[in-house]
Order: C-alpha cells, then sequence, then structure tokens
C-alpha cells in the first residue's frame, strides 16, 4: 500500500510539475515556429519567417548535379529564406487553394525539440530550441516527395 500511495505521488508530481520542463505553451510555441516557417512563404510574409528562425539557421537537403548524376548537399541560409519569403509565391500559384502544413512534434527535450512538417510536395525534419526564452529554428533538413524532383 505505500508503495503505491509513493509510485502515484511520484506520477502525481511527474504530470504536475513535468520534471523535463516542457509545458503546454512550449508545444504551442514548437508548432508555431514550424508553421510560421512554411505559412511565411505561403503568405508572402517575410517577417513571419524571420520570427521563426534563428539567424543562423541552416537549411539542407541532397540535391543532383544534372551533369554528373552525382547527388551533392545544398544548403540555404537564413536570409535567403527571408528573400525566398519575400518572392516564391508572388502569383499565388505555388501552393494550392489549402495548403498542407500538418506539424509532428517528434520529441522534446528541456530546450531542443525536433519536428516533423509534411508540406504539400516535401518534408521537412527540423530542430528548434528554446534561447532567451524564445523557442527558433536553427536546422531544416528536406527533401521532395518525389527525390527524382531534386
Amino acid at each position: 500500500m505505500k508503495r503505491t500511495f509513493i509510485y502515484t505521488t511520484f506520477l502525481f508530481f511527474l504530470v504536475t510539475f513535468n520534471i523535463q520542463g516542457q509545458t503546454k505553451q512550449d508545444s504551442l510555441d514548437i508548432k508555431q515556429v514550424a508553421l510560421d516557417y512554411i505559412e511565411s512563404q505561403h503568405n508572402i510574409q517575410p517577417e513571419q519567417f524571420e520570427r521563426a528562425a534563428h539567424p543562423r539557421m541552416v537549411k539542407r537537403t541532397f540535391w543532383i548535379n544534372k551533369k554528373t548524376g552525382k547527388e551533392y548537399l545544398r544548403e540555404t541560409f537564413t536570409d535567403a529564406m527571408i528573400l525566398l519569403a519575400e518572392t516564391y509565391n508572388l502569383e499565388n500559384d505555388k501552393f494550392p487553394e489549402n495548403p498542407k502544413k500538418e506539424v509532428i512534434i517528434l520529441d522534446v527535450y528541456k530546450k531542443v525539440a525536433s519536428v516533423k512538417l509534411i508540406a504539400d510536395d516535401w518534408i521537412d525534419y527540423m530542430h528548434i530550441v528554446k534561447l532567451n526564452g524564445k523557442w527558433q529554428l536553427v536546422n531544416v533538413l528536406w527533401q521532395f516527395n518525389d527525390s527524382e524532383e531534386h
């Protein structure tokens, strides 16, 4: 009986005080970072991307050299993504009317999170960090659903 009480009390504190430090607000903020990332392109809102990303964010994918057929790692940085958010969807023709933007939080441990974003034509795996009380995107690894598009 005493053992059950101690175990139940421990579980209560674990759930109530969330020993790892993740709160419901953290989950909401992490999800919002992922949504700001993709919606900045949908809505032509570069400030939305800037709000989500750390200034030293790096986005990577594999690409195929058309001449040699060899794959290589292609990198994009925050400044290029801000420019992309300003220009990519100017004609409002890059996304469907109701674009897919499914955010799955894979893991959160204290001040780091791993997230999967499923969009219409690609997936993004993201690393998000909490710095000075703010969740920010620091790494993105992505690929097209059809890897031949690279």
